[in-house]
């Protein structure tokens, strides 16, 4: 990061909870701390004790205290987290993009767990896991009551062992069971190729650690292939975000040097910094600046940036960075709205704490939390539009989310009804076959939005929404 912070750990800029969970740098821990509420800490004492004398059976003392600490930390926010032994591993384990599992992204919802997205090439992929399958149990244990922690440990395991999971999905009104054997996760983050002479398409599905590196390689491949690229689409659907270095590199790799790419502003003083379009901001400790071989013509190269519901958090921090420099045309769904930052704190060598300490900001100051970016073009899933888009969860539908700050919150009246017809449309559309509900695979020639992004860089009409909605509240919709 920046010269001026001294890192000690890692700071997260994911988006939901998932079985893949990524993370960045941390800044140094708070120096000091406030007095303690002696009264407050004396009657958990008592609590603590009373369980273990007078409870039925036996109860483990750490996991009383591990259970504690827990429930203390999820009643902060969505994204807060305790990590024992075991999760502190796998979240370490998740910045690496490679770990063992099925290879999934969730949340919660309505008490079950959710794919928000089946990572490409992975076992549950491969299963036919599909975005919004709710599972409602794993093995032989009811999902409803588990926390997304629990679920992320059940679905873990050794390699090549298997997990049986159940799964409802609600457009087709079934459950089903689905045995997944679990492998090591190699996530590729990076896809992109030429889709007709001048105009390419890269797709970052994550921010990782060799997500940059990836990135440079692919760019440097598709300028071999084609020397006289006229227009480039930068797809970030579906991505949760991710690495906040990683985020702040590809933004510097279309943006003058220096430009400001985000800031972040929290009560910590090392929580308000400033990001910059430099290396030293994105940087590694050991190496050059990887993005030095870039062709000089991506600073200048038309560009379209596809966002949806699924764009979160890094994602949206290149987003935002290229709006507001009006350096690209971003187009597609409003995003996801997760603008806040995770610090983890090791609590030992092998436990840790995930706990939001800043809200950051596009370059204009505009907070993203529980908003989101707004593209500058609107467009649908489909040429028929997108029906159930008012339906998707986005981080101001997340119980005890982090308000913008920018404003208060108020419930959209137009959304509430645009939901109640999306309800409607998803109860006829179940009568339909699966086969005529299936969704075309980003970057082929039946994707409608990528088809649109360059139908805009060619200069050719555009098909924009008919169907879309945007979440926000009236004074904020005032100040932009």
């Amino acid at each position: 990061m920046g010269q001026k912070l001294k890192i000690t750990g890692w700071v997260a800029a994911g988006a939901v909870a998932g079985v893949l969970t990524t993370v960045s740098l941390q800044t140094v821990a708070r120096g000091s701390l406030a007095p303690l509420p002696l009264e407050e800490l004396q009657q958990l004492a008592a609590v603590f004790g009373m369980v273990k004398s007078d409870y039925v059976e036996p109860v483990d003392e750490k996991k009383l205290i591990s259970d504690a600490i827990s429930g203390m930390v999820a009643g902060l926010d969505p994204h807060s987290q305790y990590f024992d032994k075991k999760s502190f591993k796998e979240f370490r384990e998740g910045t690496t993009g490679r770990f063992v599992g099925v290879g999934i992204e969730i949340s919660q919802e309505d008490g079950l767990i959710k794919v928000v997205s089946p990572i490409e090439g992975s076992p549950a992929f491969r299963a036919g896991l599909k975005p919004n399958d709710l599972i409602t149990r794993i093995d032989d244990t009811a999902v409803r009551g588990l926390s997304l922690n629990d679920a992320v440990k059940r679905m873990r395991g050794e390699s090549g062992t298997k997990v049986l999971l159940t799964i409802f999905r609600k457009d087709e009104n079934r459950t089903f069971p689905v045995t997944i054997t679990r492998e090591e996760i190699r996530t590729q983050s990076v896809r992109g190729k030429i889709m007709e002479p001048g105009y390419a398409w890269i797709r970052l599905s994550q921010f990782q650690e060799r997500t940059v590196d990836d990135f440079v390689k692919k760019v440097d491949e598709i300028y071999k292939q084609d020397p006289n690229v006229k227009g480039l689409v930068l797809d970030l659907r579906n991505d949760p975000g991710g690495l906040l270095d990683a985020a702040v590199a590809i933004s510097a790799a279309f943006l003058p040097e220096n430009a400001t790419v985000v800031s972040t502003d929290g009560q910590l003083a090392e929580s308000k910094a400033v990001y910059k379009a430099a290396p030293e901001f994105y940087q590694r400790r050991s190496g050059t600046d990887p993005l030095k071989s870039l062709p000089a013509a991506l600073k200048t190269v038309p560009l379209v940036v596809l966002v949806n519901e699924g764009s979160a958090s890094a994602s949206e921090i290149v987003a935002g960075a290229l709006q507001d420099h009006k350096r690209a045309t971003i187009m597609g769904s409003q995003t996801f709205g997760k603008g806040s930052v995770q610090t983890v704190r090791p609590l030992g060598p092998d436990t840790g704490l995930k706990i939001t300490t800043a809200r950051y900001y596009t370059p204009s100051g505009t907070s993203i939390q529980a908003k989101g970016i707004v593209p500058n073009v609107l467009i649908d899933e489909s040429a028929e539009g997108s029906p159930y888009a008012a339906l998707r969860m986005r981080e101001a539908d997340l119980e005890k989310h982090l308000a913008s700050g920018q404003g208060p919150e108020a419930k959209d009246p137009e959304r509430e009804k645009a939901r109640d017809e999306a309800r409607k449309r998803l109860e006829e559309e179940a009568k339909k076959p699966a086969a005529d509900r299936k969704v075309p695979e980003f970057g082929s020639d039946k994707d409608f939005p990528l088809t649109q992004a360059l139908n805009r860089l060619k200069g050719a009409p555009v098909m924009v929404s008919k169907t879309q909605v945007i979440v926000d509240n009236k004074e904020e919709k005032k100040e932009n």
